[in-house]
């Protein structure tokens, strides 16, 4: 009896056959016993933060086409597939869709229930991810799957980051970093967006001491900030301040007397008042100016959460917002506020939270790149420049950037979320040890 073809093609009743097929067959297992010379991929593992988009498809669409390539040649390849925790990134997730559903933070939650409902969303898009990979035909060897926290994988990166720290390779410091103060935890660059938003340029002074009746006025975006000022900033070529250059003045909020500091590179004589407010913990400009005049300090003045730190008196415990209120409000009644006026201000913004990004002085892990580069076979050339091993096929976004990070140090900005604990019990006592 003629069979009937349908009238369409169904990609789901093929799609659904042949998966079948190959897994019975085996086809896609790897064995180390089997001949042929290796040839591996590791997939780069998809976050569970949510479905696969095309941009998954495409890159593991590019992964199938080489390994199958190989496996016909009859090399013994092995393509290994698994998911990545995205620990910071996943919390977000669903500690939104908490608030969306449940109207509670991960802090009323409590923090069981909130690994709970973040184990249940990597059970769910674990198996959502791997079913889409499975269903565009990756001939992955699923036997082999993956996720990024089990114990096999855990125990590697412990053992890899603890040998790295006795090796010298990593070490602990406090930088400015790029603080989320809802997840409390710092991002990298490229994790933050800028919006414009309508904000405030105020105009205050402080007293010179030793001097009657005279201030100096200086203008800032962030009023709150005023807690954490160890200097006032002024060019060494400006006229009006150079009599003023080394003297002090007095911060109002918290009585400490505090230089005035002559510094090209962060002062602009053309710019506002010609003078600036130093906050080397709150602002990566002053930061760099610290650097270079260390002899000034450097304060702390908030808490991880964003709110003030203790030591500030009645500002303490006060949210950032409540705390610029509460500054502004000091200076009105001390008569040294001057001027406020509305202007539109680029803030930058974490793209996990969506919430305002704080500079903030943090300890940070670190990896010193000079040795690891060379390993990696970015050598430099008779004319300076970095390069490449031969034949090495490289992205040029990738050959442009390990170049710039060769030599010097680079952080780690992987931190960990509620489900991840410190990455090794015996690094903390050691943690601020330099590099050899």
């Amino acid at each position: 009896m003629p069979t009937e073809l349908p009238k369409a093609y169904e990609p789901k009743d093929a799609q659904q056959k042949w998966l079948t097929f190959w897994e019975q067959k085996g086809y896609f297992h790897a064995d180390p016993a089997n001949p042929g010379e290796p040839y591996t991929i590791v997939i780069p593992p998809p976050n569970v933060t949510g479905a696969l988009h095309m941009g998954h498809a495409l890159n593991n669409t590019l992964q199938d086409v080489l390994i199958r390539w190989r496996r016909m040649q009859g090399r013994n390849t092995l393509w290994m597939p698994g998911t990545d925790h995205a620990g910071i990134a996943t919390q977000a997730v669903v500690e939104r869709l908490v608030m969306q559903t449940e109207k509670k933070t991960r802090h009323d939650l409590g923090r069981e229930a909130l690994v709970s409902k973040i184990w249940e969303w990597k059970d769910k898009y674990e198996a959502r991810i791997l079913g889409q990979l499975k269903q565009m035909g990756a001939s992955c060897d699923w036997a082999r799957t993956r996720f990024t926290l089990d114990e096999q994988c855990a125990r590697a990166v412990r053992e890899t980051f603890f040998r790295m720290f006795r090796d010298g390779y990593i070490y602990r410091g406090k930088r400015l970093v790029n603080w989320d103060t809802q997840l409390q935890t710092s991002v990298a660059d490229d994790e933050t967006y800028t919006e414009t938003t309508k904000g405030g340029f105020w105009t205050f002074q402080y007293q010179v001491l030793g001097e009657h009746d005279l201030h100096i006025q200086f203008s800032t975006t962030r009023p709150e900030t005023m807690l954490g000022d160890t200097a006032l900033c002024v060019h060494p070529d400006d006229e009006r301040y150079k009599h003023l250059i080394g003297q002090l003045v007095l911060q109002p909020h918290t009585g400490r007397e505090i230089p005035i500091i002559a510094d090209g590179l962060l002062a602009d004589p053309e710019l506002g008042t010609g003078c600036v407010k130093v906050t080397p913990a709150h602002d990566p400009n002053d930061y760099a100016c610290w650097q270079r005049h260390p002899e000034i300090g450097i304060v702390n003045m908030m808490n991880p959460d964003g709110t003030i730190a203790a030591g500030f008196g009645e500002y303490s415990g006060m949210p950032r917002d409540k705390a610029r209120e509460a500054t502004v409000k000091k200076m009105e009644e001390l008569g040294l506020f001057v001027d406020k006026q509305d202007r539109d201000i680029p803030l930058p913004y974490s793209d996990r939270s969506k919430t305002p990004i704080e500079p903030f002085l943090s300890d940070q892990w670190f990896v010193k790149m000079g040795d690891i580069s060379g390993r990696a076979g970015i050598g430099p050339t008779r004319d300076g420049r970095r390069d490449f091993r031969e034949g090495e096929i490289l992205p040029r976004a990738v050959r442009q950037d390990l170049p710039r990070l060769a030599g010097r140090e680079t952080r780690l900005v992987h931190q960990p979320s509620t489900l991840v604990g410190p990455p090794h019990p015996g690094v903390d006592q050691a943690a601020n040890r330099r590099p050899r």
